[in-house]
């Protein structure tokens, strides 16, 4: 424990946070990750057959990476030694690179467990990878960002990737029950406000023992209730990083929401991001995006809702103009749903791609000189609000190019007249052209 004192800073009688003293002290205590580590599961049987493989643990604050790298060490008979990407730099690197490589030549096996590791460069990164070939280090990295984006593809190559998960409620009462017991007395709150509690930790079980520390210091009289709770303690802000995966997960489940015709989620996800402090201008963007791909000519107002929203982002601001994106996000999640438009759009780039330079049929060109009427250009054009129906039947794709059909409304909405039109269209051309 003299390692961690001197690592803080602090002398060793000087007070050790409750988190702390409450570190597991085998695999088996650690709470929330037995998709991991039980007997059955994947670092659960390196820990039996005592072969431990570099990996990458992934997940939010304060679920217990650190701890089970320490762990994993003892457990296998590693040597633990640790950096932090943050404070450290290449001359930090060799130094633990050569420390593991003298500690190889006289039979004890290292584990390096690196903190932050996606805060190192790629050139940093790419530094591992010979001292991970040549089984110099067992890595473990410890990260909180996504290794697909942040960790180089050749150092993934070579290490597994775990997902912890964040703290349950019953994972996070089992961390409030041994505090209870290393103390010797219960939290002072009424049983609404150890939900709270619970609620305010958001699955961080770091986070949620400084909580409970210091409602301990508090020796209050009487059990607190929710409300006295909150007004003691700041509520956390939620964790949101507006550059990161978790940017793009919330706007993907924002926009399937709306797709799925379910206003309720969709509601939620709005508000996950406008607290975590999205840009009001990107989820506006999204929306008009949606309104022409999953709602398109079912509702065609939900394209003029949705960019009345981007409007009144740009006019008004935040926060008036948050609940003009709650009323377009209502609308369109309310609204017949079509993605016929969006279906067309792309056979016809697809046809335009494949059939290359194709010019239109002579009696749809433009002609607005003699030498061009000599030639034929727009010779037997039918002007159609002439002839019967308001519609004439002519071809209008390249005579190279047989009629191909990309537009196939879904009848629901406004489709569905749309689609009896089309139709009606569709039997008067046939008719007409044989």
């Amino acid at each position: 424990m003299s390692d961690l004192f001197e690592a803080s800073g602090m002398a060793g009688g000087a007070p050790t946070p409750l988190a702390e003293r409450l570190r597991p002290a085998k695999l088996e205590e650690v709470v929330g990750q037995d998709h991991l580590l039980k007997p059955d599961a994947p670092i659960g049987r390196m820990v039996a057959n005592r072969r431990l493989a570099s990996m990458i643990l992934w997940g939010p604050p304060g679920v217990g990476k650190t701890t089970i790298a320490r762990l994993l060490a003892e457990a296998t008979g590693h040597e633990f030694q640790q950096i932090s990407a943050v404070f450290s730099g290449v001359a930090d690197l060799k130094k633990a690179f050569e420390i593991a490589r003298g500690r190889r030549a006289s039979g004890k096996a290292t584990l390096l467990f690196v903190d932050e590791i996606h805060r190192f460069n790629r050139a940093q990164q790419d530094g591992f990878l010979p001292y991970v070939e040549q089984g110099v280090v067992t890595l473990v990295g410890a990260t909180t960002e996504n290794p697909s984006f942040e960790i180089n593809a050749a150092l993934l190559s070579r290490a597994q990737v775990f997902v912890l998960k964040r703290l349950d409620d019953a994972a996070q009462e089992q961390l409030l029950q041994r505090a209870e017991a290393l103390l010797g007395k219960a939290l002072p709150l009424t049983a609404e406000a150890r939900v709270a509690l619970t609620n305010l930790a958001d699955g961080d079980g770091r986070y949620l023992l400084t909580l409970a520390e210091e409602l301990f210091a508090l020796n209050a009289r009487a059990p607190l209730d929710a409300q006295a709770l909150g007004e003691l303690l700041q509520k956390r802000a939620p964790a949101y990083d507006k550059d990161r995966e978790e940017h793009y997960n919330l706007i993907s489940a924002l926009h399937k929401s709306i797709r799925g015709s379910d206003p309720d989620a969709a509601l939620y996800w709005l508000a996950r991001m406008v607290t975590g402090g999205e840009d009001l201008l990107f989820i506006a963007r999204r929306l008009v995006r949606a309104a022409a791909e999953d709602v398109g000519l079912a509702d065609p107002t939900a394209l003029l809702i949705a960019n009345a929203a981007k409007d009144a982002v740009h006019f008004l601001g935040a926060p008036e103009a948050e609940l003009h994106l709650a009323q377009a996000v209502i609308h369109l999640a309310t609204a017949p749903k079509s993605n016929a438009a969006y279906k067309a759009w792309n056979k016809a780039r697809a046809a335009a791609a494949e059939t290359g330079a194709l010019g239109p049929p002579m009696h749809i060109r433009n002609a607005p000189t003699k030498l061009m009427k000599e030639l034929g250009y727009g010779a037997g054009y039918a002007y159609d609000h002439d002839a019967e129906g308001g519609f004439s039947g002519q071809n209008y794709f390249p005579d190279e190019m047989a009629r191909r059909t990309f537009y196939a409304p879904e009848g629901r909405g406004r489709e569905g007249a749309i689609k009896e039109r089309l139709e009606h269209w569709r039997a008067l051309r046939e008719g007409r052209q044989s």
